[in-house]
């Protein structure tokens, strides 16, 4: 494998002579490194400060001249969980409506398009982190996209005098969700301008992200957007419960624990008034379960945007496309968790309904690592070929060829909705009679086998389902 050293992520300076092309907005200017040409903290939407705080995104602000693209802009305003799984790169802040592209910098012909969604529990996570660069897989000829959207409260908000505020029927509260959307319509609008085909899109989240990918799976509003979508860890496709007037009332109780009553006609103006500090109010993934009375909820099904994903994959109201899913050996919940048992399910789900499903379990671990079990999220530096990163001097051979292999097959995936290609171990189709999935297995080698849990989780679920 190529390493890929630190220095290719550092801030670029002003007076670069980096690569230069025209968005919809202007010009920006990059940086090439290794023969990987990036451009970085690109706005995709107007910074969602001031009045469009709790607004769906609004279109960027065209500029004259050549913007600077060497460097990520700030993360989305959070407290940072105090974890080594993905650490920001950068300083969090209110305006963080951005994203980040990779290429091959001497490429010809149309490119497969990878856009990545992180995780985080919808409170934690940002685009900045080093293994999540998108240098590696372009390397293997896609462009890669990441991006921001907003968490915690700022993405996820709702209130009565909101409701009355947006009247007209467009989606409400789901506002990291209406970023999503956002960079995906820019993704479409601009790619080409990269070398990448806006025709083949393939989603890519891991946890929260995956979870997203699920919901623009089954969202109307999604329709077009992306040709093809992975899901690591990203549960059964189920969406939380709560209607939008359940989570205006904890949205209320927010605003009641600031001292701004619902009905004070100066609500909404005294909540954006609000430091960003104080909206944040100390969630994170840390303590985000442990609310007294709750005043978070995150995602719910709005009707809209995001609708009741799992009956809509039950009933067959989805987008149709490739999809490769899976879950981590020793992930949140366990066999029969909510990861991998979830991930089974849903893709027996799609699967039944004739979509080409590629279904796989990491059990891989770095053998720096030094405890046992694939820990959730530990798949995500094999994917993005960035495990020398990840595990800096401790990384192995071995750790590098199971990095190149998956990350292959996602690149392959990527570029025509089948993992399979030229000195990789032939991955299936998946079908719930054979249950054939790919291990990324510890012995460092991928390896087809019939799911050696799959009874289990079909006996868990059985027994579930009785008592319900």
């Amino acid at each position: 494998m190529l390493a890929v050293p630190l220095a290719l992520f550092a801030p670029l300076a002003s007076a670069s002579t980096g690569p230069v092309i025209r968005i919809d907005t202007g010009k920006i200017e990059g940086a090439i490194s290794h023969g990987i040409a990036s451009w970085k903290g690109i706005p995709f939407a107007a910074p969602p400060v001031g009045a469009l705080r709790w607004r769906a995104p609004q279109p960027a602000a065209a500029w004259s001249g050549v913007r600077q693209a060497g460097s990520y802009a700030a993360d989305c305003m959070q407290l940072p969980f105090a974890s080594d799984a993905a650490p920001l790169g950068t300083a969090p802040a209110e305006d963080c409506l951005y994203l980040n592209v990779w290429k091959p910098a001497r490429a010809s012909g149309k490119l497969p398009v990878i856009v990545w969604i992180y995780g985080g529990g919808f409170v934690n996570g940002g685009s900045s982190p080093p293994t999540y660069s998108g240098a590696p897989l372009a390397q293997q000829g896609a462009v890669l996209v990441s991006f921001n959207y907003r968490l915690g409260r700022f993405g996820f908000f709702a209130h009565p005098q909101l409701t009355r505020e947006h009247a007209d029927g467009a989606p409400l509260g789901n506002y990291g969700f209406m970023d999503q959307l956002a960079a995906l319509q820019w993704v479409k609008r601009n790619v080409a301008a990269f070398g990448g085909d806006p025709a083949n899109i393939t989603l890519i989240g891991e946890s929260a992200g995956g979870m997203s990918v699920n919901t623009l799976l089954t969202s109307p509003m999604a329709r077009g957007l992306f040709a093809k979508a992975v899901v690591l860890s990203g549960g059964d496709g189920g969406t939380p419960a709560p209607g939008l007037g359940a989570v205006e009332r904890i949205g209320a109780d927010f605003a009641a624990g600031k001292g701004i009553a619902a009905d004070d006609p100066q609500a909404l103006d005294k909540l954006r008034a609000l430091p960003a500090e104080q909206v944040v109010d100390g969630l994170n993934l840390a303590n985000r379960s442990v609310q007294g009375a709750p005043t978070y909820h995150g995602p719910f099904a709005d009707g809209t945007l995001a609708i009741d994903s799992g009956a809509a994959f039950a009933a067959g109201r989805f987008h149709k496309v490739p999809v490769m899913i899976g879950a981590t050996g020793a992930d949140i919940g366990g066999k029969t968790g909510f990861m991998v048992a979830g991930a089974r399910s849903l893709a027996a789900t799609l699967a039944d309904q004739g979509v080409p499903v590629y279904a796989y379990r990491f059990s891989y671990v770095a053998d720096s690592v030094g405890v046992p079990g694939a820990r959730h999220a530990t798949d995500i530096p094999f994917f993005f070929d960035t495990a020398d990163i990840k595990y800096g001097a401790k990384s192995t051979a071995r750790d590098a060829a199971m990095s190149r292999a998956m990350a292959t097959y996602l690149v392959n995936f990527a570029r025509k909705g089948d993992p399979n290609g030229a000195g990789l171990p032939a991955w299936p189709r998946y079908a719930r009679a054979r249950d054939e999935i790919m291990d990324f297995a510890d012995t460092g080698k991928p390896v087809v086998t019939k799911d050696p849990w799959g009874a289990e989780i079909d006996a868990a679920r059985a027994a579930v389902a009785r008592r319900q």
